[in-house]
Parts: structure tokens; C-alpha cells; sequence
């Protein structure tokens, strides 16, 4: 008989989460206080429940893992880790269990990353029986939170640890909050405290491709809101490093005239006027990269639809931003 964890088990560690809806039946981890996501936009929550970068960690000597999940018609598969290692990954897609054999009878750590995109309810655990199963030990990990659009999020990236935030995590060994959205990163107030009150040694931001497809802000607001979002943040990260990102290149959008007069050109200046502004203020830990440096017109064969990287498009992101990110 197989022995089973409930997921609610204590010594089941959540990572890159800000909340977990907990039921006598299923975890469900969000990447927002879920207590308050009716004070989030609506199409901001549904991103929200997709746990893009995070991890169930434990330590077990099982030689297999079988889990247990709620069947979604579209979603990412779910990669295993040993010890830090990459181990597999097993598709989730309209499925209610997952399965990881071959593992080794020695005492191991398991990093479970979840889906990034698809909601995902744990509904528990199976391993075998008899084997230990212990809390992992908590590693002391700069921690990094990235906030962005669906190029943060990273949906068409093949599993969850090759989208280009976990590439870059995993590589310096940072401990990763990813509040990628797809369709989502407007600057969103509400999205400014979440970050503001979440422990950080790192912050970065990509911004713009949402603001200019969805013509959210304008030339007039464009550049205060992202001046006041770095402001709430900086209300408890008064030292932390704040990297602010300009968009990526994207055909076609570079300098066409969105509904209300920007191009993607000029919202990248404007992002770099931000950072100027920051620090003529006084802010002496804010810095800029140029989004052509971390993924240029060179790289326009990577862009399907003229907007996303593919898989290999998101591993240039992260060798390039793995040189341009400030080290903490």
C-alpha cells in the first residue's frame, strides 16, 4: 500500500507563493492574497491562480512520487528536481495524477515546480510505503521577485523550469516569486503592495507590452504610474535593488501608434526617463535595462507570433539577463 500526504501536510513546503487557499481536499497556491482578490482585477485573479514559479519541496527517501491534481483542459506539465537536479517532467494537461518512478531508495530533496500556466489544486501526495518523509531543510536564498506580462509568465515555454525567471533563479540560486500575468502587468496599485510587502533582495519589472496593447495608460500617465508604483514598493524596500525593464523587440509594434498615441519605442524611453527620475530623487538602487539588449530584432525567428518567445527564445532571455542583472 502506497503511504499518502495529505496536501495540506505540514511538512510539505510551498515556495514563490503569496497565499494558499487550503480545503480538506486540495492546496491551491495563488500568487496573490487570495483573502482579498476581490480587490483585484478580475483578469488579473485568473492569472493570479496559475502558480507560474512555484515549488513543493520535502525530503523523502521514496524510490517514485505520484501525485494528485483537478483535471484542466489547458495547462503546463510539472517538472521534478532531486537535489537540485532536473529529474523529469510529466504532463498535467487534462489529467488528475502524476507519476515520477525510478528515484532512488537514499534520503533526497524533491522541488516539485508546478505548472506556470493552469490552475493547479495539490489534492496530495503518494510514495512509498514506509518511507520517510520530512520538511526540506529551509535554504538561506537571496530572494527575487519579478513582476511582468506574459513574457514573465511565460506560457509558451516547454515546462515550467525553462521559462526564462526559473533559468535565471536556479542559476544564481535565488528564491523565486514570479508575478508574471499574462495580459495583466498594468501597474496595477494593488500588485505595488503585494511586492511591497513581501521580504525581497532583488526586484525587477518588466513593463510596457500590456500597457501598450491594452492602451491602458497613456503618454500622460505612463510614466507616473510607473514613478508611483516604484514609490509603494520602496515604502518597505527603501534599499533593495529595483531593476526597471523596457519591452522586449516586438515586430511591428515598435513604432506603430497604439489607440492612444505611443509607440513601443517610446514607452521604452520613458521607462529609462523613470529610472532617471528615481534617481535625480535620491534613489540611489534603481537601474535600467534595455529590453533590446535582453532580446533584439536578431531574435525576431524566435517570436511565433511576433510577441512571445518560444522556448528557445526565453533561454536567450535568461542567458542575457543573467549577464544585465544586478548580483546580490
Amino acid at each position: 500500500m502506497p503511504q499518502h500526504i495529505a496536501a495540506s501536510d505540514p511538512r510539505l513546503r510551498w515556495s514563490g507563493v503569496i497565499s494558499t487557499e487550503v480545503t480538506d481536499g486540495w492546496v491551491m497556491p495563488w500568487r496573490i492574497p487570495v483573502k482579498e482578490k476581490n480587490l483585484f482585477a478580475v483578469e488579473l485573479v485568473e492569472r493570479a491562480a496559475m502558480p507560474a514559479g512555484v515549488r513543493l519541496s520535502f525530503a523523502s527517501n521514496s524510490s517514485w512520487l505520484e501525485g494528485f491534481c483537478d483535471s484542466i483542459p489547458e495547462r503546463s506539465p510539472i517538472d521534478l528536481h532531486i537535489n537540485g537536479e532536473y529529474f523529469g517532467s510529466a504532463k498535467t494537461e487534462e489529467r488528475t495524477s502524476f507519476r515520477f518512478d525510478g528515484l532512488g531508495a537514499e534520503s533526497k530533496l524533491f522541488d516539485l515546480w508546478l505548472p506556470q500556466f493552469g490552475e493547479f489544486r495539490v489534492r496530495g501526495l503518494n510514495v512509498d510505503d514506509g518511507a520517510d518523509l520530512t520538511e526540506a531543510v529551509k535554504e538561506t536564498k537571496p530572494r527575487w521577485i519579478t513582476y511582468g506580462s506574459s513574457i514573465t509568465h511565460c506560457r509558451a515555454a516547454d515546462s515550467p523550469t525553462t521559462t526564462w525567471p526559473s533559468i535565471v533563479a536556479r542559476t544564481r540560486g535565488y528564491d523565486l516569486t514570479c508575478l508574471g500575468f499574462g495580459g495583466q502587468c498594468h501597474l496595477d496599485p494593488m500588485i505595488a503592495r503585494v511586492i511591497r510587502d513581501r521580504e525581497a533582495d532583488l526586484i525587477s519589472m518588466c513593463l510596457g507590452i500590456n500597457i501598450y496593447g491594452a492602451a491602458s495608460l497613456s503618454p500622460r500617465t505612463f510614466g507616473p504610474g510607473i514613478l508611483g508604483f516604484v514609490k509603494i514598493v520602496r515604502e518597505k524596500h527603501p534599499g533593495t535593488p529595483i531593476v526597471l525593464m523596457s519591452p522586449i523587440f516586438s515586430p511591428g509594434r515598435e513604432d506603430t501608434l497604439n489607440p492612444v498615441g505611443f509607440t513601443l519605442r517610446e514607452m521604452g524611453a520613458e521607462v529609462e526617463k523613470a529610472v532617471e527620475t528615481l534617481r535625480a530623487n535620491g534613489d540611489e538602487n534603481i537601474h535600467y535595462i534595455d529590453g533590446l539588449d535582453v532580446f533584439s530584432a536578431e531574435h525576431t525567428h524566435l517570436l511565433p507570433d511576433d510577441l512571445h518567445p518560444n522556448d528557445e527564445g526565453y533561454g536567450v532571455m535568461a542567458s542575457n539577463l543573467l549577464r544585465l542583472l544586478p548580483e546580490v
